[in-house]
């Protein structure tokens, strides 16, 4: 495969995607005349920085907004407020024709291999519309630039000339990594890229991206609802609560390290790798609140095991703390937001 154009350098120490208070609304129309009667909080003040070359982890529950969270990074959605730095440019104010070239170096794979596919064409036509739009390599270079594709995804080369509903749910996955890494991104956003698939095929898919990854030197923000995967593949992890962020850790020895009430209830409700382990699965009690309606306080109050009097009326604020992440053995950062954890917070202004 042909190696990637040469990125423009990043300042010494500079992340490669920095995202700061950013917001995310939707409106909600009724009534006669149709009015805006309230806003649908999908992402509420988010915050994170991603170095080139990181692996960043966004978990959650479903309607948590980390689906949100990628989409409007890429500006498929638009924002409400904040600001979205990729290579420390703010996305949020170019136009149309100004994110035309960021858009090369920035990338999704979609959740449901079938649907992001378009079922007309084969994937060879796929492909070379892209190539051709991106001018990525020579015109006469095209089909063998195609075919690299292919086969580095882990498909036959026979596979350039046939439709997406002649491959099962694992190739149509690989087929949109395919498709993603045509127009050799330096960032991928992957929303829950093996949700979709068979256990098998997950483990197959994933081990594709890692060695990707890694072959490739892609930044990469994978969205997902397994702590389980994420453990497994990325550096850090955001854990999001009704369009928050609640805790944000390295990936090594998740268990051990969670603090957030949030983050254990999660880990404890994941199933059990060792059989002989006599360990109770714990599972959540209630409801998410209203993404509509959002509490004053913390978002996790009703179903918190442990909040206090403060909790209800004082959202708190994401406090850090330097830690080391084991694995790599490199300075990291935990952060909370939880008053049981951190009580002499200053609270959010």
């Amino acid at each position: 495969m042909t190696t990637p154009h040469p990125a423009t350098p990043t300042p010494a120490g500079a992340p490669l995607l920095e995202v700061r208070h950013l917001v995310t609304r939707f409106p909600v129309r009724g009534g006669i005349l149709n009015r805006v009667v309230g806003h649908v909080h999908a992402v509420s003040g988010v915050s994170f920085s991603v170095p080139r070359g990181e692996v960043l982890g966004v978990v959650g529950e479903s309607g948590c907004g980390k689906s949100t969270l990628g989409k409007t990074i890429l500006r498929l959605v638009e924002p409400t407020s904040g600001q979205v730095l990729f290579d420390g440019q703010d996305l949020t104010t170019l136009g149309h024709g100004a994110m035309m070239p960021i858009r090369r170096r920035m990338q999704m794979i979609f959740q449901d291999p079938y649907s992001s596919l378009n079922p007309r064409l084969t994937i060879r036509r796929m492909l070379r519309e892209v190539v051709r739009f991106h001018d990525i390599v020579p015109a006469e270079q095209t089909d063998d630039y195609i075919i690299d594709l292919i086969t580095r995804v882990g498909l036959r080369k026979d596979a350039a000339d046939k439709f997406p509903h002649e491959f099962s749910g694992g190739q149509r996955q690989r087929i949109g990594i395919a498709r993603a890494l045509a127009v050799k991104p330096e960032l991928l956003i992957a929303d829950e890229p093996v949700s979709a698939l068979d256990v098998s095929i997950q483990a197959q898919v994933l081990n594709l991206l890692m060695d990707l990854q890694k072959d490739l030197h892609l930044t990469v923000l994978f969205i997902s609802h397994d702590l389980k995967v994420v453990e497994h593949f990325c550096d850090r992890v955001l854990v999001m609560y009704l369009g928050k962020v609640v805790e944000e850790l390295p990936c090594d020895n998740l268990l051990d390290r969670a603090r957030h009430p949030y983050t254990r209830a999660l880990l404890a409700a994941n199933p059990i790798d060792d059989p002989d382990e006599r360990r109770p699965i714990s599972v959540l009690k209630g409801d998410v609140p209203s993404p509509l309606r959002p509490p004053p306080g913390c978002p996790f109050i009703g179903r918190c095991p442990v909040a206090v009097d403060r909790c209800r009326n004082e959202m708190p604020p994401l406090v850090a703390a330097p830690t080391v992440n084991t694995l790599t053995a490199r300075p990291a950062t935990q952060s909370v937001a939880c008053w049981v954890e951190t009580p002499d917070a200053r609270p959010n202004a």
